[in-house]
């Protein structure tokens, strides 16, 4: 009887879990999404580039990110398009394909498509990496750093002029 009702239990947690989650993660979409949104709608972009290993893109993403303020300011304002930089598959956007192609090679390889977003001249890629674009997808500003619920909120209102 308590096995059962334990698995009840851990079964309710869990779908709650996952509802929160879902819910949390509503206004992030993929490149192929949004190359077809910014062709119906143009919308500056937020690139959201983390690995898993990365203990400060967790925190961001149990603290920023699920902040109303920031879930707001990016449905409105933006695109927003989160990727592991470790990805292994194929991104096909603006008619070409990215994929990976330093991951038979070596180890926690970063995905094409992150590179070019988030080359530095002078510094190699640091994350998390917080990446926007204007309607063109031209870079306006990046940061590599952790970014607290304060300083993403500014970031955003900052880059779109909202007060």
């Amino acid at each position: 009887m308590i096995k059962r009702l334990f698995s009840y239990c851990f079964i309710f947690i869990s779908f709650a879990a996952i509802s929160q989650n879902a819910a949390n993660d509503s206004y992030w979409i993929s490149f192929e999404e949004a190359e077809q949104k910014l062709t119906e709608k143009p919308k500056k972009t937020l690139l959201y580039f983390y690995t898993d290993w990365c203990v400060y893109c967790k925190k961001m993403e149990r603290n920023a990110f699920v902040n109303d303020e920031v879930k707001k300011l990016l449905q409105d304002n933006f695109y927003a398009i989160k990727l592991n930089a470790e990805h292994t598959g194929q991104i096909h956007f603006d008619g070409i394909s990215f994929g990976n192609s330093d991951a038979k090679t070596q180890r926690n390889a970063i995905h094409d498509i992150v590179k070019i977003f988030a080359r530095r001249d002078k510094a190699s890629i640091a994350f998390p990496a917080v990446i926007l674009l204007d309607e063109n997808f031209k870079v306006i500003d990046r940061r590599f750093t952790y970014l607290t619920t304060a300083k993403l909120v500014n970031f955003l209102k900052q880059t779109e002029g909202i007060n």
